[in-house]
């Protein structure tokens, strides 16, 4: 099985350089986002607004996929932790914790009127967006935007022996193509095995495997292998 396209555009939130982190380019970034429902973004939405914005243009109706191990796990812990102290919590809170909250929110502030499909992707990580992309490609769309994103777990949770996570949070946004301009990439299985962690271990990865201008990337997993090969 492979499957070949182009990124047209692709974008990292917070920047590798670390020159657009001040607060001031984030607001800026998120500036055409209505104030009400800027009120509603977490620092992770925030992020992932960030990296979106640099990767499409406004008012761009697209199919996306949002991708996330751990989501807004965070914030559903903390609400976890006021109903075990007695505290009531507020609707609102919650639906802004489930894991498609942000893409609803997405959906909302760039009037993307196109499906948007949220996935818990498990030890395959950055291949199964890839995997659902390819299912919209095949349904006839010509563009999908693809959105990788993660916050670091909170410390209630065990990192040993367990690869889940990192210890920053960081955010991908890719527009992909079966059309046009762009990093010509061909997608495919393989059967080696091994064990390169979760998502978030792999984004790292694919940041490397597009800056650098490597040949290719292939992320392990117990079952088989991924591959990414520019052509």
């Amino acid at each position: 099985m492979y499957q070949d396209f182009k990124v047209q555009r692709w974008s990292v939130w917070p920047p590798q350089n670390d020159q657009k982190t001040d607060p001031l380019v984030q607001d800026e970034l998120l500036s055409s986002i209505p104030k009400m429902l800027k009120r509603r973004l977490s620092p992770l939405a925030r992020t992932v607004f960030c990296a979106i914005n640099l990767c499409i243009d406004k008012n761009t109706n697209i199919p996306t996929i949002f991708s996330s191990t751990h989501g807004e796990l965070a914030k559903s812990f903390k609400m976890m932790e006021m109903i075990e102290g007695g505290e009531e919590i507020s609707p609102t809170a919650f639906s802004l914790s489930v894991h498609n909250s942000i893409a609803g929110l997405f959906s909302m502030a760039y009037k993307n009127k196109l499906q948007s499909t949220v996935i818990a992707p498990g030890e395959e990580g950055i291949a199964a967006a890839f995997i659902e992309a390819t299912g919209l490609f095949d349904e006839g769309y010509s563009e999908v935007l693809i959105v990788l994103y993660d916050d670091p777990l909170v410390s209630f949770y065990p990192e040993e022996p367990y690869k889940l996570s990192t210890n920053e949070s960081c955010v991908v946004a890719l527009s992909l193509s079966n059309v046009g301009l762009g990093i010509p990439l061909r997608f495919s299985i393989q059967e080696q095995k091994g064990d390169d962690g979760e998502q978030p271990l792999q984004v790292p990865l694919l940041i490397q495997f597009l800056s650098e201008n490597k040949e290719n990337l292939i992320i392990h997993t117990p079952r088989h292998s991924w591959c990414w090969e520019r052509r």
